[in-house]
């Protein structure tokens, strides 16, 4: 039947699916790049395709003996489309319907002309739905047929490889396979096609094309032997999988198959965006969503298959803005995992000031996120024992710009659980400026941090401007057991601010 007319019995979007799957070799794949882009467009659904695959459509062909037939309309595409169509669904079996799925093959099983290609496929589709499991993936002729060409290059009555493999799936192949090997005509018939290879009586132009033949033929068995027992190896464990207790799930290289059906999808598609670089719109950041269907397992997964740690900056500001969509509300552990994996890892390798991007995307998640931001970014960052201006510069500016006061205080407290330096020096001073409400408790413990950490920083500006600070807004904290003690630490002072260090001690003493 002509194309056009086929195309005719589909709606827009399935006809950009047909087309794929008739470009060629690689129609599977352009079909799975196309239904992705459809589905974060419009959010298709492949229900309408598959139903309007199986509908029935009267047929005529010049060279059948009825003049007409009904067949479903798969039937009337090429081979070529029938294999690519069936490699797609095999692509997108893990989120279809088994409801879908089984009328479709049912379908293509009607064709009289099928391949063994599209048998195989079929097969294959329909063990892993839990059909058919003891039948193997190819056709009794195809057995047949292999196994005799196999027993064209067994050397001296030794069976193995493909013989042994075609030969064990039915017991008549198997009295064939034991009938054949034992007759000596036949054994002296295969062992004297092969002597005649090597006996001199032969032309040397001749012996040496035979054995090119020879060669060629017995390293593309060997390569095919070893493919076929792979994938034997494979189907057979996935047919019997109480049989090893500790085969690892879900293998390490699809992460993507420990998620459920409904969030592989989304998660798939988001990889696909992230990668293509290209403009998240409206139904790009609905995509995210599907964080609210995470459990905090699952989303440490979709962490890890995504690579937040490893994305570009550029990319962080949109992502962000679709995690933060007003229409999603994540978890605290949802959004600490998030902040982890996108931001961590980047802010403690910083060795400049940080990019307008990552202060973007850092902002945004401090202001919708403060608590998750102070656990998952800001105490860390601190802990971190190479923390250096350029993570104390961004700190700050989360501080002065995102936390309110009493996310201050928290970070204040994280400050008096680590050895300090210049670059958390920098960070108290900030929290001190921006004067917190701070309790007589924790005011004195702070002060016995001071003490305590104030021998190693003599020399240090920066310590002596944390401790200016500390004399002037924060007086009325100060009683007279703290006086004798910060007297005592602010005559180890070096810098040119011990002066009016002692100055302002004194003047609180005096009132």
């Amino acid at each position: 039947m002509d194309p056009g007319v086929l195309l005719s019995r589909f709606d827009g979007q399935s006809k950009l699916l047909v087309r794929a799957l008739l470009s060629g070799a690689t129609g599977a794949d352009r079909a799975l790049d196309v239904f992705y882009r459809q589905q974060r467009a419009s959010n298709m659904s492949i229900s309408a395709f598959i139903d309007a695959l199986c509908q029935e459509e009267i047929h005529c062909r010049a060279d059948e003996v009825l003049p007409l037939s009904v067949r479903p309309l798969v039937c009337l595409f090429p081979k070529l489309f029938k294999r690519n169509l069936l490699s797609f669904i095999l692509l997108l079996q893990p989120v279809l319907p088994q409801t879908k799925v089984l009328p479709l093959l049912k379908c293509i099983s009607q064709d009289p002309n099928v391949s063994p290609w599209v048998t195989a496929l079929v097969r294959q589709l329909e063990r892993n739905m839990g059909f058919h499991k003891g039948m193997p993936l190819y056709t009794p002729n195809c057995s047949q047929r292999l196994k005799e060409l196999s027993q064209r290059f067994v050397c001296c009555g030794e069976t193995g490889g493909w013989v042994k493999c075609f030969s064990c799936q039915t017991e008549e192949s198997e009295s064939q396979r034991a009938s054949g090997l034992s007759e000596p005509g036949a054994e002296r018939k295969r062992k004297g096609s092969f002597a005649t290879l090597d006996s001199d009586g032969e032309e040397t132009g001749q012996k040496s094309k035979r054995m090119k033949i020879d060669v060629c033929v017995s390293e593309f068995l060997q390569t095919e032997e070893r493919s076929l027992k792979e994938e034997l190896s494979g189907s057979l464990e996935s047919d019997a999988p109480g049989e090893t207790a500790e085969e690892p799930q879900p293998a390490p290289d699809h992460p993507c198959d420990a998620l459920p059906e409904h969030i592989k999808v989304p998660v798939l598609q988001i990889k696909e965006l992230l990668e293509s670089h290209t403009e998240w719109d409206q139904s790009s950041m609905n995509m995210c969503k599907v964080l609210n269907e995470c459990d905090p397992g699952q989303v440490e997964l979709l962490c890890s298959m995504l690579s937040f740690p490893d994305l570009p900056e550029q990319t962080l500001p949109k992502l962000c803005s679709s995690i933060l969509d007003p229409s999603l509300d994540i978890s605290y552990s949802t959004a600490a995992t998030l902040i982890r994996s996108l931001l961590l890892e980047k802010v403690l390798s910083l060795s400049e000031p940080a990019s307008r991007c990552l202060v973007t995307a850092a902002t945004q998640l401090c202001s919708h996120c403060p608590r998750p931001m102070c656990q998952a970014l800001i105490g860390p960052a601190l802990q971190d024992k190479s923390i250096g201006n350029p993570q104390a510069e961004l700190l700050n500016r989360l501080i002065e710009g995102c936390l309110d006061s009493h996310y201050r205080l928290l970070v204040l407290q994280m400050t008096l659980k680590i050895s300090w330096n210049e670059a958390v020096l920098s960070i108290i001073h900030s929290l001190l400026d921006s004067k917190p409400d701070l309790s007589e408790e924790l005011f004195a413990e702070f002060t016995e941090q001071l003490i305590s950490q104030g021998p190693q920083f003599t020399k240090s500006v920066k310590f002596a401007k944390m401790m200016l600070t500390v004399l002037t807004k924060y007086s009325v904290h100060v009683t007279a057991a703290h006086k004798q003690t910060l007297y005592g630490c602010l005559m180890l002072n070096e810098t040119f601010l011990k002066k009016p260090l002692q100055a302002a001690l004194k003047r609180i003493t005096d009132s």
